[in-house]
């Protein structure tokens, strides 16, 4: 199974907590470009991928909000958090079963030169997403989805931010480790992909060597569909 796996210290809707109600999903996804599926005009991303398999007659009917918004790195996410959840679930009173999360690609990134300074420095970074993780956790369980790996020779994005490995590998880990101290789930895109050799992951990222393209996002969807923590949370159809 891809990615890593821990035990969530919250509740999870699952099909047999939920009972006789059986009621579809609401599950939130905020985050970054990665989120919003910028590079794939055909399908949308990932995201957006799942939420259409959703909305066919025949499924189990959940309902995925796109909180994804370009650029955004961890503070923002922060910032919007809570009023994004209050205004997401199609009933009063109602507020989603699920947050999905996915960012720090953009904290990662060195700013004007290969040696410049991370947009978000390491340890107000490390500060941020644990405080991010702490109250997510306090409205509703957590998912976390990883960056997936960058085409470094195709730096600088927009003339001036440099995404390297080394970098992304040190603030992936700090959110996997994170993510391990309060009990959610992290899927690690980085190391599943890189496994799967150079050749395999060029292929998928679009011109700008940042973003997945379309057979990208195909392959993030995936990944998440074969997840244990998203099968057990989803599949009571």
């Amino acid at each position: 199974m891809q990615g890593t796996i821990f035990q969530s210290s919250r509740p999870w809707p699952r099909s047999e907590s939920l009972g006789v109600q059986r009621h579809p999903l609401k599950l939130v996804a905020l985050g970054d470009s990665v989120v919003y599926g910028y590079g794939d005009p055909e399908g949308g991303g990932w995201v957006e991928r799942l939420r259409r398999q959703w909305l066919s007659p025949d499924s189990s009917g959940h309902v995925l909000y796109n909180l994804g918004v370009r650029g955004n790195r961890v503070t923002q996410v922060h910032e919007r958090l809570e009023a994004e959840f209050r205004h997401r679930g199609e009933l009063r009173n109602r507020v989603p079963d699920l947050i999905v999360l996915s960012v720090g690609l953009n904290d990662s990134a060195r700013v004007q030169s290969p040696q410049g300074k991370h947009y978000t420095e390491f340890d107000r970074f490390q500060i941020a997403m644990d405080s991010l993780l702490s109250r997510a956790q306090q409205l509703c369980p957590v998912l976390f989805v990883g960056m997936v790996p960058v085409d470094e020779a195709r730096m600088p994005f927009q003339g001036c931010l440099y995404y390297d490995h080394a970098s992304q590998y040190r603030y992936k880990e700090a959110t996997r480790l994170i993510c391990m101290e309060q009990g959610i789930p992290y899927l690690d895109l980085f190391q599943t992909w890189l496994q799967r050799g150079e050749e395999w992951w060029r292929l998928r990222l679009c011109i700008d060597g940042l973003h997945p393209n379309s057979v990208g996002y195909q392959a993030i969807l995936k990944d998440v569909l074969t997840w244990e923590p998203m099968v057990q949370l989803t599949n009571f159809e």
